[in-house]
């Protein structure tokens, strides 16, 4: 069923086949869907007043090293290697790899690393400007370009795609206050585009057996929730998550605030393990590619958030419009 759903949109257009699972390209309804909502989350985070910060989709390495995802995620982590080597370690590497053979023998390994998700290039750059003064901050980190290393012909499950993410760094309490806001406004957001989402625990897919209790404590301290949407399937698919870090990250990059305590970290994604990327492919393919109509809810919702997105970005530009 995967299977035949991701060619339907390959061939609609929707997503552009690469030929490798899990990495895929997109077309303009895509994008259009996409863009909209991304606006509609933009507007719903203007009471925050973020600060913004854009990262390319590389990190320098030791930050990577230093935020314990290999630790807890070594199956997901990607790296980056270059060539290293003389000009017949180049004759012989470009022979291998004309007959698709491996030549990864002259590659080593780099000081950088692919990005698994948009938040981390955030903490050691908060962290490097001091102690944080009260309130705290809030970063948009925006649709950062994230890798995760987990190949599959699901069209819902990609290697890398666009995450939005929004960090919160401060007190404990200030940002458990604001991640629970935060589920409120995304329940609002979503049922207000039709579409019947409920708030539910969850937990990271940790890796190995030591993983499995680090998930069963996630969930029994309720330090992330999912918001869930009926897509179709026999269970409910996760579109946006909120996470609770406490102190994590804060311990890996010396974040603190001005009175000397450990700052306390959250976040809001949007997607959580691509289950927004399944949503935006059915309303973009209306339900299995049927043609789009303007009446089915789909296609409804579609339109709502094209719409609601274009009213959403004319609003943020309209107070830095001056007459010349």
């Amino acid at each position: 069923m995967q299977a035949s759903f991701r060619d339907e949109l390959f061939a609609r257009g929707l997503l552009i086949d690469s030929g490798v699972p899990g990495l895929s390209g997109r077309g303009a309804v895509f994008e259009e869907i996409r863009s909209g909502f991304d606006a509609l989350v933009s507007a719903a985070a203007a009471s925050d007043q973020p600060e913004v910060m854009r990262f390319p989709p590389l990190l320098p390495r030791h930050q990577l090293e230093s935020s314990g995802y290999l630790h807890s995620f070594p199956h997901l982590a990607g790296s980056v290697f270059a060539f290293a080597g003389d000009e017949a370690d180049a004759l012989e590497q470009d022979e291998r790899a004309a007959r698709h053979e491996d030549w990864s023998e002259h590659q080593r390994m780099t000081d950088l690393a692919l990005v698994p998700a948009a938040c981390y290039p955030v903490y050691p750059a908060v962290a490097a400007r001091g102690p944080l003064a009260p309130p705290g901050v809030v970063v948009d980190a925006g649709g950062a370009w994230v890798f995760r290393h987990e190949p599959s012909h699901d069209p819902a499950r990609l290697q890398c795609f666009h995450q939005r993410e929004i960090v919160r760094i401060g007190t404990p309490a200030d940002v458990l206050d604001w991640r629970d806001q935060w589920s409120q406004r995304g329940l609002a957001l979503l049922r207000g585009l039709g579409l019947a989402a409920e708030r539910a625990h969850a937990a990271d897919p940790f890796f190995g057996r030591g993983g499995r209790m680090l998930a069963a404590n996630q969930r029994q301290q309720e330090l992330k929730f999912e918001l869930l949407v009926p897509l179709g399937g026999a269970e409910p698919t996760a579109v946006t998550s909120f996470n609770y870090h406490q102190e994590h990250f804060a311990h890996r990059h010396q974040l603190v605030l001005a009175d000397g305590s450990t700052a306390h970290t959250a976040c809001r994604i949007h997607p959580p393990q691509h289950g927004m990327q399944l949503w935006i492919e059915l309303r973009a393919g209306q339900r299995r590619c049927a043609p789009y109509d303007g009446k089915t809810r789909a296609g409804a919702s579609h339109a709502s958030i094209s719409h609601q997105g274009a009213r959403a970005r004319q609003k943020r530009a309209r107070p830095s419009q001056r007459k010349l």
